[in-house]
């Protein structure tokens, strides 16, 4: 019997099957749907939740997110109108830049000064603040953050942190007000994440006390300078100084790239960056300078000067040294990347999930009902575990913000250790949720409207920009090796950059694992302290073995990468789970404490699943290594029922998520068609 007609009496046999009848007559009636608020259970307090994982100025917060969603209610047709309910996925490049600083005139000019005390105001909590406003900004719109992001942070953080108090008086002000319009132009065609081979030149001219800035050749042009192609007037110029022909390395220059009139400067050439396949609401650009002439002034001069009769003045005589202090106020991009990036794998979680919780497919029983997605053990195992990895990442956030505004001299280098690692690790996260989400949802993951295709392309950038995240973790693991050695050499304790644990007696896995083993605290920091050690001592030794063969210490790291990205994860790992447990300890008690627990264990279990490294250096047996995947979906049974208090503690206002995160039947209805 061919297939065809197989095919023909299996169907046959249904249609003549009065019960298959009456499944069918059953099925024709149309199922209910309705948001999840309204059939799932919320068994702890949302927003006690939501104050914890967002860490700070929660008023603030929310005082954003209502400007946001009713701007319709306060802004006059001629000054824009809708600026925020607008979408942007069906509107050109030129159109998406136009609304990108309508939003920001919108913020400043129609909400009371917005940005008032951004960088003018002093102390930790103003710049807790400020990172509070930017999550808000680029949780609705990626561009408009990054567009304010690229003013405030750098242009104006560069100021700030890289000025001393006459460019404080004359430019921090002026920023705030959008008086002037900054860049932040470092990176060139042929330089990215290398600063210090940037090929862009300045010399000095003692004759006239001026600096001539010029783009010596095609690969020195700046490059995807955010705010230059359409609306920067200045620019914040990354470029190597040159004195009497000595070259005394990369140093920051402020010089204007635009009139009043927005027309471009002379010895100034500017070109725009084109198309992108996100983040099309910035304008990035290319400057090339022909021998610019700025003002002797404009050099930011809190690491080293230039005297009027042309001598090079720093009290950092290492030029090695005075590069990293001249470059380690610059973090704070990383910082404000790594937020956004939980931020937007919130977003993608809680429209996944939601849409989950109501949207329901095949049964489980002959002619039973259809089932939620989210009831099938596989979809938890595809949401569940990135909630919980999203949980923790939030506290690693807020740790980096406060570890940030908090920053003395002496904890630079700790700070650039920990913002390269949690920048790579939380972009990373980010992109792998948005996809995972992307899938979990089906076909509605190609509408646009869903956001989660758009959150793709608008966030893909976080992975190389500030940094490329696999350059960035090969920079903690020679920042982790550089202090491991020193300790060595002087026959110290180490110290330093998190690594005292390195100072006990190593710890002892049990041979055979126990689902209360795997959530004890104890465990869960041995094991991970456990891998960090292990790396850290391989990547060592492999290191001097290559060095002990002639290999030049650059070479034995380019030889060694992979060990090195193994000991940076390590070392992101623990760290946030220490964040994690900060914020668990603080609730002492109630059902908080009692949620973050299951979420930690979840957090804690699925790394060692998902890593490799413990098997592959022996932590984890196969046997233990099956124990800890059967803890997973233990787990996710225990997440199962908090799955939509977990996200709606993510505090993303429902204005901002997406159709199918509500009534998506209404939403894809005939009525709502017409309408």
């Amino acid at each position: 019997m061919d297939s065809a007609t197989f095919r023909t009496k299996v169907l046959s046999r249904h249609l003549h099957n009065p019960q298959s009848q009456q499944s069918l007559i059953q099925s024709s009636t149309c199922l209910s749907y309705s948001p999840p608020d309204q059939s799932e259970p919320i068994l702890f307090d949302t927003q006690k939740m939501r104050k914890l994982m967002d860490g700070h100025h929660w008023e603030h917060r929310d005082m954003v997110y209502k400007l946001i969603t009713q701007s319709e209610l306060f802004v006059p047709r001629d000054r824009g109108g809708r600026v925020f309910v607008s979408p942007d996925y069906n509107q050109s490049m030129e159109q998406q830049r136009v609304m990108t600083m309508k939003r920001i005139e919108y913020l400043y000019l129609l909400s009371h000064g917005a940005f008032d005390g951004f960088l003018t105001a002093k102390g930790p909590e103003n710049e807790l603040r400020s990172f509070a406003l930017a999550d808000c900004y680029g949780v609705f719109d990626h561009s408009l953050g990054i567009k304010l992001g690229v003013h405030f942070f750098l242009w104006g953080g560069a100021i700030l942190n890289l000025g001393t108090k006459r460019h404080h008086d004359k430019w921090l002000r002026d920023t705030e007000t959008y008086k002037v319009s900054g860049c932040f132009a470092m990176t060139e065609l042929g330089h990215g994440s290398n600063v210090r081979g940037i090929e862009t030149l300045t010399k000095y001219d003692a004759s006239t006390g001026e600096f001539v800035i010029n783009t010596p050749c095609e690969s020195a042009q700046k490059y995807w300078i955010g705010g230059a192609a359409n609306h920067a007037t200045h620019a914040v110029v990354f470029s190597q100084l040159e004195i009497d022909g000595k070259n005394q390395g990369v140093h920051a220059f402020i010089a204007q790239i635009r009139d009043t009139n927005g027309e471009i400067c002379p010895k100034v050439r500017i070109a725009d960056c084109g198309h992108k396949i996100g983040l099309n609401g910035v304008d990035n650009g290319r400057i090339w300078f022909d021998n610019l002439r700025i003002p002797r002034e404009n050099l930011l001069n809190s690491v080293a000067d230039v005297s009027q009769d042309g001598q090079y003045l720093s009290t950092i005589k290492d030029p090695d040294q005075r590069f990293a202090a001249f470059m380690a106020p610059l973090v704070f991009g990383r910082v404000t990347i790594s937020s956004s990036a939980v931020y937007s794998a919130k977003i993608g979680l809680a429209i996944a999930t939601r849409y989950s919780l109501t949207r329901k497919a095949f049964s489980i029983t002959p002619n039973g009902p259809e089932v939620l997605l989210l009831d099938y053990p596989s979809h938890q195992r595809r949401l569940l575990p990135l909630i919980a990895q999203t949980y923790a990442m939030s506290f690693a956030g807020n740790y980096l913000k406060r570890l940030y505004v908090t920053r003395t001299p002496e904890s630079y280098k700790y700070i650039h250790v920990v913002s390269s690692a949690f920048k790579a690790t939380l972009t990373w996260h980010n992109m792998r949720t948005l996809q995972e989400c992307r899938e979990a949802i089906g076909g509605q993951g190609l509408k646009t409207e869903n956001r989660i295709g758009q959150l793709k392309s608008e966030y893909d950038v976080q992975s190389t920009f500030e940094g490329d995240n696999k350059v960035l973790m090969q920079q903690v693991s020679k920042a982790l090796l550089s202090e491991f050695v020193s300790a060595r050499k002087k026959k110290r304790p180490l110290k330093g950059l998190g690594l005292e644990h390195m100072n006990k007696p190593c710890p002892v896995i049990p041979s055979k694992l126990t689902s209360s083993a795997l959530r004890s605290i104890d465990f869960q920091i041995e094991i991970l302290c456990l891998r960090e050690r292990d790396l850290l001592n391989r990547f060592s030794a492999e290191v001097a073995e290559y060095q002990a063969q002639g290999v030049s210490i650059e070479k034995a790291f380019t030889l060694t990468y992979q060990t090195a990205e193994d000991l940076g994860k390590a070392f992101a790992d623990l760290a946030i789970l220490r964040t994690f447990l900060e914020a668990e300890l603080a609730e002492s008690t109630g059902e908080l404490k009692d949620i973050l627990s299951i979420v930690r264990s979840m957090y804690v279990t699925t790394t060692l699943e998902e890593d490799a490294a413990f098997l592959r250096y022996g932590y984890l047996s196969t046997d233990n290594a099956a124990v800890v995947r059967k803890e997973v979906t233990k787990l996710c049974g225990e997440l199962r029922p908090h799955a939509l208090a977990l996200v709606k503690s993510f505090g993303i206002p429902d204005a901002f998520l997406s159709p199918i995160a509500f009534d998506w039947v209404q939403a894809n209805s005939w009525s709502a068609v017409r309408n």
